[in-house]
């Protein structure tokens, strides 16, 4: 394989229970996603992201794990694991695995063993602190409310769960436990995967009674020590899941040297419509020019060292049509525009199951939700007096659940996804959303998205070209520059529902009318000199400068 063969790479994320089912028990499976390969082959993915899939209690959805050498029955066994990374390798495809390193389950044999004693063996293989009931160590919270500390009267000891309180943090201070980390992984990398997604891998290095969390003096120590021993050298596509990642600590994650990972997922643009210094539920509008100028400063400032990831949604996100775009009115337009602006960048892109059919966000009476994050959202706010209406508008806006429910396959019941009962309600609109409507018709999202993924793989300069922002003060157009070996590229987005008359894109429409232009792409079938709401359009100088 190409080295550094990740870098032309396109990334699709599958959340395996909202995939697709195929027994009919309502949640999907690994066979449901071998099922879909070809479909996946056809869209022009090189990689798959699998969400967890191991043994678990599933009381975060698989992200809390009770052995991460089993596959959980509801998704199947082994052997269908083993199948699937066969299979997707026929058609030129890897599969990533999600490893969750930070914490388990409680329902994990080294934490049923750690409640024991603490003088068993795998005690500190979990972060424990001495105390009396009802004084926790410190006012450290859970990321899904309320205290970070557990009481275990049996021990007189809090354990740390930096979420779920069926999540305790692991020690990885302890060196027996790293090691038995890094066997799990290399059995996984000796079944054949491509690499690894690492969930919150920032939290890995906490000193919680110091009250750091994420981004702790050892962890790139631990990082390194984890490349070096397991997947470093191999040629595999390695992402951590970083939410306190900066430009500066992402050279260090992604540094050419390849000691720690191929790229980091960092979600600085994804943090634009939060008030400041408030939860992710307390909203903002968006604010564009600040959006183009984020974006734009990953692109540059990992230009010569480290990698970027390119990514709108994923499991954890709300539909971008939705939140960014327009879901009614210019759905289709709008979601073509996003992928547009974000697909041209230098990067690794990662598409989220659904995002090539532009699925869109749901509004759903609370008893039809599942996360736990966004039903403790809920209890919580309506203790401390908050309108259920205005929880639940946030709850529409940015609940995980937008994103898990099941994908859209065509317009039989539940979209084709089961045959029995959704593990959560299919979203009404797979009517009129779904893969079998588009991928017949020429004009559909789904095609876009193809011919999208193939010109990116064409154009040299979208891989390894410098990157240039035009009119970075401009409150509609984001406009940038790709340039590359005598190949430049002009990237053109008109970010709103409202017609664009202005002077610089009248200039380059007529260049273009000129021959000085050649149009590669855009989501409208005739260009006019006004930019269309939310047009995007892709141009190749036919002369480089």
């Amino acid at each position: 394989m190409k080295k550094d063969w990740w870098k032309e790479a396109v990334v699709y994320e599958i959340y395996p229970r909202s995939f697709m089912d195929s027994n009919g028990d309502g949640i999907g499976d690994l066979q449901g996603i071998i099922s879909k390969l070809d479909y996946l082959k056809e869209l022009g993915v090189d990689a798959l992201w699998i969400t967890p899939v191991y043994k678990s209690p599933q009381d975060d959805n698989g992200y809390d794990i009770a052995d991460y050498m089993s596959i959980d029955p509801m998704f199947g066994g082994l052997s269908d694991m083993e199948e699937l990374i066969a299979k997707a390798k026929e058609r030129g495809i890897c599969v990533l695995m999600d490893l969750v390193l930070n914490h388990s389950s409680d329902e994990h044999i080294w934490f049923q063993e750690a409640k024991k004693s603490r003088d068993n063996r795998y005690h500190d293989y979990y972060v424990w602190v001495d105390g009396e009931e009802g004084h926790p160590p410190n006012e450290l919270c859970s990321c899904f409310g309320g205290s970070a500390w557990e009481w275990v009267p049996e021990l007189k000891q809090y354990y740390l769960h930096q979420f779920s309180v069926k999540q305790p943090d692991l020690n990885w201070e302890n060196k027996n436990m790293r090691y038995e980390i890094y066997r799990m992984i290399n059995w996984w990398i000796d079944k054949g995967v491509g690499g690894f997604r690492l969930d919150v891998i920032d939290l890995i290095g906490k000193e919680p009674l110091k009250g750091i969390t994420g981004n702790g003096p050892h962890l790139h120590e631990y990082i390194r020590e984890m490349n070096a021993r397991t997947f470093g050298g191999k040629n595999l596509l390695t992402v951590g899941e970083t939410w306190g990642a900066t430009p500066e600590t992402a050279k260090i994650f992604s540094n050419s040297d390849g000691d720690e990972f191929s790229m980091v997922f960092q979600f600085e643009h994804s943090l634009l419509d939060q008030q400041e210094g408030k939860e992710k539920w307390d909203l903002k509008p968006l604010d564009f020019v600040k959006l183009k100028k984020i974006l734009s400063k990953w692109q540059t400032e990992l230009s010569d060292n480290g990698w970027n990831s390119l990514f709108w949604n994923n499991h954890d996100l709300p539909r971008i049509v939705s939140r960014w775009g327009n879901d009614d009115t210019y759905r289709e337009e709008s979601a073509k525009m996003l992928a547009t602006l974000l697909y041209f960048m230098k990067g690794t892109p990662f598409i989220y199951q659904g995002e090539e059919l532009a699925m869109t966000n749901v509004k759903y009476p609370i008893e039809e939700y599942r996360d736990i994050e966004l039903l403790n959202l809920y209890r919580e706010r309506l203790e401390k007096g908050y309108p259920k209406e205005e929880i639940m508008q946030s709850i529409y806006t940015k609940g995980r659940d937008n994103a898990r429910t099941p994908m859209q396959w065509n317009a039989s019941p539940n979209g084709g996804f089961t045959t029995g009962t959704p593990w959560i309600k299919v979203n009404p609109n797979y009517t009129e959303i779904n893969a079998e409507e588009q991928l017949q018709r020429s004009g559909s999202v789904l095609n876009y998205y193809k011919a999208l993924i193939h010109l990116r793989k064409q154009l040299k300069s979208i891989c390894r070209g410098d990157y240039e922002l035009l009119l970075p003060e401009h409150k509609q157009l984001f406009a940038y520059v790709r340039c590359s070996e005598g190949e430049k590229v002009i990237v053109i987005c008109n970010f709103t529902a409202s017609e664009i008359d202005d002077d610089w894109y009248c200039k380059v429409f007529r260049e273009e009318k000129e021959g000085e232009y050649e149009l590669l792409l855009s989501n409208y079938e005739k260009g006019n000199v006004e930019l269309k709401p939310y047009e995007a359009r892709v141009y190749r100088k036919r002369t480089a400068d």
